[in-house]
């Protein structure tokens, strides 16, 4: 049996009900020494790898996989187009991959989430490491985005979505919308084009959730990724624990969450930073989501202590420097003051030195500085320059908070990486805590693309 993304709910009905084989009947044999990853855990198999196909078939399609003596290594999907020939779905030879093989393993999913998590908002099937290779589907609240970076899971998604539907109805979940965010360049290695939209009816794609008692508006449609970076939930409230009356610079704030946990933790002022506006101004939202509301400050009068719209541009107006809501201040009931300001943090942190400003607790969280091993050494550059000037703006025995999200920056790695630029800095640093994604993110050990997430917390204190 053949799938496609164009199966009516009838048909969707009809393969669960008849629950036949969706496997091609063809086969791959493996050359002698290969399929080393997959022999040591992994799901992949490498097109070097292939020494022959046996039976008709075309891409996407389910393969039984064959050692070069002809033992049965497992069912996978093919994609001839891909380095990744094919990911592996199962290493049994019996049951065969039917409808109801990938309900159970949908079922799997979110018992386990049920157990290590809270599901309100979570990462429900993470690829790879949920046996469903390339398939990533995220819940916030009563709203599921997708997104499928394999060609062979592309046509197996609308039997998954539907058992995950179910699934979740079984729990009193009712789910109101699915969006699709396949728009990621890394789909046209495979042969698929970039796709973004609704599965099913449209709906309001700004959906409002609550994190760590933190509330924000997720844009699925227009957001990074799929909207949220649930991967953070734990170490958010890791640096929080830190925060209580303390000035804090949250860099690379996407849409506002270290800064709002730090903020609602006790801390007394945050200045959270990001390169795009349009980050900046949901952030800004979701601040007052959060009952943030502009700092009223009398005419004339000069905020003391805090980082400058200066700091940012020079050419800012003066006018905008008028009305507080413009010049960034926001206060809570509490008296904790935020800010929001636009800028190339890579520009801010050597201002804010020469400025000679320092922070009890400063946070790096940069988008993933290298997507392929070709770009390793200069992510390498990039991570030793902001960890070495942020070190720079932490007071003496304050924090820095700081992390990677490539997988192929390697803990070694990224861990050696920090300790240089302590030492360009002239800082000395004591290890707090050490996390990586939170456990709706499993690492498969033997996947070495389920593990990406490195995350660090240091004391800071100066040489002597």
């Amino acid at each position: 049996m053949k799938t496609d993304n164009i199966l009516t709910e009838e048909a969707i009905e009809e393969a669960f009900l008849l629950d036949h084989s969706l496997c091609s009947g063809a086969a791959a044999d493996v050359k002698k020494g290969g399929a080393r990853s997959l022999k040591a855990g992994g799901l992949w198999i490498y097109d070097n790898e292939i020494d022959r196909f046996e039976g008709d078939f075309e891409d996407g399609d389910i393969l039984a996989v064959r050692d070069f003596d002809g033992y049965f290594l497992g069912w996978g999907f093919v994609n001839r187009k891909s380095r990744i020939c094919i990911r592996m779905l199962s290493r049994r030879e019996e049951p065969e991959v039917t409808p109801s093989f990938l309900k159970k393993r949908v079922r799997a999913a979110w018992e386990y989430r049920k157990k290590v998590i809270d599901t309100s908002s979570c990462r429900v099937i993470f690829g790879e490491a949920d046996f469903l290779p390339g398939l990533t589907v995220d819940k916030y609240e009563d709203v599921l985005v997708v997104e499928s970076l394999a060609l062979g899971i592309d046509r197996l998604k609308p039997l998954i979505l539907k058992a995950l539907t179910d699934i979740l109805a079984e729990d009193g979940i009712r789910i109101r919308g699915i969006y699709e965010r396949s728009d990621a360049k890394v789909r046209e290695k495979e042969g698929l084009p970039r796709f973004k939209g609704f599965i099913g009816g449209s709906f309001d794609t700004m959906v409002q959730i609550t994190e760590n008692g933190v509330r924000y508006i997720v844009d699925v449609e227009n957001g990074q990724k799929t909207g949220f970076f649930l991967d953070q939930k734990e170490n958010r409230r890791a640096v929080a624990r830190l925060c209580p009356g303390a000035r804090v610079l949250d860099c690379f704030t996407h849409t506002g969450s270290f800064g709002l946990n730090a903020a609602l933790a006790g801390a007394a002022e945050v200045t959270s930073v990001d390169a795009s506006e349009l980050a900046i101004e949901q952030a800004a939202e979701n601040a007052k989501l959060n009952g943030f509301a502009p700092e009223s400050v009398p005419s004339g009068s000069v905020s003391t202590g805090s980082v400058s719209s200066e700091s940012v541009s020079s050419e800012s107006d003066p006018s905008e420097k008028e009305s507080s809501e413009e010049s960034g201040w926001l206060i809570s009931s509490e008296g904790t003051r935020l800010r929001y300001l636009c800028a190339d943090i890579f520009e801010l942190l050597p201002e804010l030195h020469r400025k000679e400003e320092q922070f009890d607790v400063v946070i790096l969280d940069p988008p993933a500085f290298t997507k392929s091993r070709n770009s390793i050494k200069a992510a390498v550059r990039g991570y030793r320059e902001i960890n070495q000037r942020g070190l720079r703006l932490v007071k003496d025995g304050g924090f820095l908070a700081t992390c990677s999200c490539s997988h192929f920056m390697d803990p070694d790695l990224f861990r050696d990486t920090i300790a240089r630029a302590a030492r360009d800095a002239h800082k000395r640093l004591r290890q707090v805590y050490f996390g990586t994604q939170a456990p709706d993110h499993p690492i498969l050990w033997a996947s070495e693309e389920s593990y990406y997430l490195k995350f660090y917390i240091f004391q800071v204190v100066e040489e002597g």
